[in-house]
């Protein structure tokens, strides 16, 4: 189901980017008026000065006014919705050690699988960049059925969520897996084995380069069916499973409301500073 969030936000767009401009028209023609009177009274330069500095004070406030409205509007969002299930009990339950570093866009999430060390990484621009309908060719055509695709997608399912997993063994390199997290599954993409683990992670741009010329392997999609169902079946023994779909999309949707509070609460900030 959609949350309550995101319901609330495709029936109500955010409040600050319907500001209406004419307040700041107003505030030009004041300013426009109040030159007539004083240009024969005052020096250009002690008007420009003071009266430009009171429009700006103006709009200033006007903006501080709008971004308080934004900020209750997104507080009545977050207090009225509850921390999912999928959510709560992935982090109860879960083998997985959440990693997520307010202001930042990538969340985290590490565990120990005998002598293995697992990394699974994913981010909030996944929701940012996705739009309803983008991966479905039959909707773009315009066919029927394809749009009833779509909405029961948007019912039931969400963005797919890019997943970076990464699993490593002491002097034995690493696995890097591209996958998605999508209506509660896990779907490969491609998977890649590196000598040198620090080229899965790919933290510099030498690493990067260096992983770019190394033998990719033949897509996931086109191995042999019983590898890729023995492949999953390798993932799911290590947590990498259905629980772990269902987790990520719906923390990625409660990180992206707390985000974007606090980006409304620093730019308010930063407007209120003298």
């Amino acid at each position: 189901m959609m949350s309550l969030r995101a319901v609330a936000r495709t029936t109500a767009p955010r409040a600050l980017r319907a500001v209406s401009a004419s307040p700041i028209t107003l505030g030009r023609a004041t300013v426009r008026a109040t030159s007539n009177v004083l240009r024969t009274q005052l020096p250009q330069k002690a008007f420009s000065t003071t009266v430009f500095r009171a429009a700006a004070t103006e709009i200033d406030s006007e903006l501080s006014e709008k971004l308080s409205t934004e900020i209750g509007y997104e507080q009545d969002i977050a207090s009225n919705e509850p921390v999912p299930a999928t959510v709560k009990d992935f982090l109860e339950n879960g083998p997985f050690e959440l990693v997520d570093t307010p202001g930042k866009e990538d969340v985290v999430l590490k565990r120990t699988f005998g002598n293995e060390q697992i990394t699974i990484s994913f981010s909030i621009a996944d929701l940012q960049n996705y739009e309803p309908g983008m991966f479905d060719e039959d909707t773009a055509l315009g066919d029927e059925e394809g749009a009833q695709n779509e909405e029961d997608m948007g019912e039931d399912g969400g963005a797919p969520v890019r997943l970076n997993i990464v699993i490593e063994k002491p002097s034995k390199g690493a696995l890097n897996i591209d996958a998605v997290a999508q209506d509660g599954s896990i779907v490969v993409d491609n998977m890649f084995y590196y000598h040198d683990a620090k080229l899965a992670h790919g933290e510099s741009a030498e690493t990067q380069h260096a992983a770019q010329a190394v033998y990719p392997g033949p897509p996931f999609g086109t191995l042999d069916e019983d590898l890729q169902v023995l492949m999953e079946r390798y993932l799911e023994d290590r947590g990498i499973n259905q629980a772990l779909a269902l987790f990520v999309p719906d923390y990625l949707d409660m990180k992206e409301q707390k985000e974007y509070l606090r980006w409304l609460n620093n730019l308010k900030g930063f407007v209120d500073a003298q």
